[in-house]
């Protein structure tokens, strides 16, 4: 696996493809700069090392040049967070491009104009790649958030870097974080699995399974598996027709010894609102006209000892609907679960948008090993998929 460590990049053109798809609020200001924080321990060891760098990455999902989705409004608060003036290219493409990226002197950065403005990127094609590889010396691939694709600047341009080309310290550092997981050496591994539905998460579990030793089952998924066990669950959520593959899945694990802990209580509401009535109820007798909506207190005390006893630990997906104070509890105990296990020395790894948005909101991020930044990547990577963006370095 090639990384920054492999290259010299004194008086190089380092061409990175990063991950600045960040949220802007009306009036185009970065309301969350996590994704441009990641990528400075990589552009920081390319300029100390004497390169420059031209940095590369999408935002939103424009139909063509849409000023909403310029990169021109991330430039000051990139700027900002590197600490250096960050030049900008009012193009990816062409004479405005290949001018601003020929006239690059060491020790600077150059930002591109959002990459998605032309179909070509998502369309993976070879003419765009091609282009764009003209800009650089050498390759950094450091977007873990889009290396599931196989874009023109994530899969697609590797291709014109035969011996140029690695991973950015970030990207790196994801794919260690999972083999951590898929490949752990520590024993037990605990795979929390939350989140509304059983069937986004059925390859992942069908594929981790063989790795982990114990599974819980949290969030609205779990009431698919209560029915399946003829449970009832008044009006919870539920997948209807994913009940017998829940049945399968609870057979398999048990075939492969894996223990799997299911909700035994619930916060059940007369409502989907804060403000609703709320009651603890058995999870399999939750009366009609009511919805589990968070992990009850006897689960949490069953789930607790399973936690601090992991040497391994992966978290995709929230107990309930964190997002509603009156249903947060559950997901908030788990966090500090997970917490309490790492400063005892397990390795924990939270992935998947909820996951990390909660973490966030309790305040736990520093308190996790690691929290990834790519929710789709890390889920089809959990699943055993290659990914594009990764390959195309390792080729």
């Amino acid at each position: 696996m090639k990384t920054l460590q492999d290259f010299n990049f004194k008086d190089k053109k380092a061409l990175i493809r990063v991950d600045f798809n960040v949220p802007l609020d009306a009036d185009f200001n970065v309301t969350d700069a996590t994704r441009i924080q990641a990528a400075k321990p990589t552009i920081d060891a390319i300029l100390a090392d004497g390169g420059s760098v031209i940095l590369m990455s999408h935002l939103g999902r424009p139909k063509g040049k849409e000023d909403k989705y310029s990169l021109q409004h991330i430039v000051q608060k990139t700027a900002e967070i590197l600490g250096k003036e960050v030049k900008f290219a009012a193009d990816c493409r062409g004479k405005i491009a290949e001018e601003a990226a020929q006239n690059l002197k060491s020790g600077e950065i150059l930002l591109l104009e959002n990459l998605r403005f032309y179909a070509e990127e998502e369309g993976g094609d070879k003419g765009f790649a091609q282009e764009l590889a003209s800009l650089g010396d050498i390759y950094v691939n450091d977007a873990f958030g889009t290396a599931h694709r196989a874009h023109a600047s994530t899969a697609i341009i590797a291709e014109y870097f035969p011996e140029s080309k690695c991973f950015g310290k970030l990207l790196a550092t994801e794919i260690e974080s999972l083999n951590k997981v898929l490949k752990a050496s520590k024993k037990p591994v605990t795979a929390v699995l939350g989140g509304s539905k059983v069937s986004s998460k059925i390859t992942v579990i069908e594929n981790i399974l063989d790795k982990i030793d114990h599974l819980i089952i949290g969030g609205g998924m779990t009431f698919t598996f209560i029915k399946a066990q003829g449970g009832k669950i008044g009006n919870s959520i539920c997948e209807d027709d994913k009940q017998e593959m829940a049945l399968d899945i609870l057979r398999i694990a048990k075939e492969k010894g894996v223990q799997v802990h299911l909700p035994v209580d619930v916060v059940a509401a007369n409502a989907f609102s804060n403000d609703a009535d709320t009651k603890i109820v058995a999870i399999n007798e939750i009366p009609d006209g009511w919805q589990g909506l968070d992990a009850g207190p006897k689960s949490l005390e069953e789930i607790k000892p399973v936690i601090l006893s992991s040497k391994t630990i992966l978290w995709n997906g929230p107990l309930g609907v964190f997002e509603m104070d009156t249903f947060s509890k559950g997901t908030i105990e788990l966090g500090k679960y997970i917490s309490e296990a790492t400063q005892n020395g397990a390795f924990s790894l939270v992935g998947g948008g909820d996951s990390v948005a909660a973490v966030k909101q309790f305040n736990l991020e520093d308190e996790m090993s690691y929290v990834s930044t790519g929710g789709g990547a890390m889920l089809e990577m959990l699943e055993g998929k290659i990914l594009p963006g990764i390959d195309a370095i390792l080729k």
